[in-house]
């Protein structure tokens, strides 16, 4: 039986364990023997105008926590994993089992593209997207699971809101581990304007600690999928290690970034990431006292979170509680607590709004939730200062 109390300042660590790798397969120095097929050499380098969207939110805002009840915007939306953003308020959403990107137009779903390629199984599927507005272009960016792999591709995107449509999909990295669970699958521009993939374990829990897999672990590449010069193993797309299930990242107005996890069978992970850190999946699960490893800023037990999305708004990380069928507001100290603990079933993604708001997205179709009227729904909350 779910626990539903209010928990608030669980036992946080700061993350400011040494980085020592230790238990990986290869040096650290050495660049990893498998490699993402990418669409473009490694000298590739984004337009030094791309960014993130929508622009990153003034730190000043401080902590912020939900204001009434969340308010529909779109419903009847079957097993959704995502939403994606444009700065023209363009919003769109991922449908996991159809492979179907629709636009959300006056509360109805809009198909923009159907994704090829896709095979959904499992957990599998049509999972995170993003987009980049650049001097390059527009582009809609998606994660799925193939038949071999999982991948990224982007397509052109054109348009305006209400009728965007897309162009060829382009690929961008696949050779990821692929399985019926344990896939990752968030993706997202971070302030650098590159691209972070979340990649999960694969269930198989040896990726998370060898250089030689790209399971289990951060990666960051350019827009067109090339490794940047500047990431911490020369020649390798890994930003960090010893990830279990990661699906939720995010970034702070300083540049911090923040990430997501789904423990086992124990501990469920709130990380502050940091370029080459390991994390210390399967040595490790929630805080180790291992000074191998970086421990969580926070932990929860599993039942009370099963994290997916993550944002960040002023001072607040918002994280999404699919099997806590919660959202929860962290400081940056740590300190927790929950919110609609139970009134919307499973939460899989959030991401900041206009102004001070965010919008959820509940996932109770997939087969894993209780689904209920007008389920999967598209939530919209407003924000206000905390205290």
């Amino acid at each position: 039986m779910r626990n539903l109390y209010r928990r608030v300042g669980l036992t946080a660590a700061l993350g400011v364990s040494a980085l020592v790798l230790t238990g990986c397969s290869t040096s650290p120095s050495s660049p990893p023997a498998t490699t993402p097929t990418a669409a473009a050499s490694p000298s590739s380098t984004p337009s030094a105008t791309a960014s993130a969207t929508p622009t990153p939110v003034a730190a000043d805002l401080g902590p912020l926590v939900p204001s009434g009840d969340p308010v529909a915007v779109a419903s009847n939306l079957p097993a959704p994993w995502s939403i994606a953003q444009l700065a023209d308020g363009s919003m769109f959403v991922s449908e996991r089992d159809d492979g179907a990107i629709v636009e959300i137009v006056n509360g109805q779903a809009v198909p923009v593209v159907v994704v090829a390629g896709m095979a959904a199984a499992g957990e599998g599927g049509l999972l995170g997207i993003a987009t980049l507005e650049s001097a390059s272009g527009t582009y809609l960016y998606a994660m799925f699971t193939a038949s071999g792999d999982n991948r990224v591709v982007r397509f052109p995107l054109s348009g305006a809101p209400g009728a965007h449509a897309v162009g060829a999909q382009e690929d961008v990295l696949s050779g990821l581990p692929k399985a019926s669970n344990h896939n990752g699958g968030r993706i997202a521009f971070g302030p650098d304007g590159m691209l972070y993939v979340t990649a999960g374990d694969a269930s198989q829990t040896s990726n998370a600690q060898s250089l030689d897999s790209l399971g289990g672990k951060i990666l960051r590449v350019t827009p067109t999928g090339a490794v940047p010069a500047d990431n911490p193993f020369p020649g390798s797309p890994i930003w960090s290690l010893g990830h279990r299930n990661p699906q939720g990242i995010a970034w702070a107005a300083d540049g911090t970034m923040w990430a997501a996890e789904f423990g086992q069978d124990t501990w469920d992970e709130l990380n502050r990431i940091t370029p080459g850190g390991n994390y210390g999946w399967p040595v490790v699960e929630g805080i180790g006292n291992d000074a191998n490893y970086i421990d969580p800023v926070q932990q929860w037990p599993t039942d009370d979170a099963s994290p997916s999305g993550i944002a960040v708004v002023g001072d607040t990380v918002f994280m999404a509680g699919l099997g806590g069928e919660r959202l929860w507001t962290i400081g940056f100290d740590g300190a927790a607590q929950e919110w609609y603990g139970g009134q919307l079933g499973r939460i899989r993604d959030v991401v900041r709004g206009d102004g001070s708001s965010i919008y959820l997205l509940t996932n109770n179709t997939d087969g894993r939730g209780d689904p209920r009227p007008g389920d999967d729904v598209l939530y919209r909350v407003n924000l206000v200062p905390a205290g």
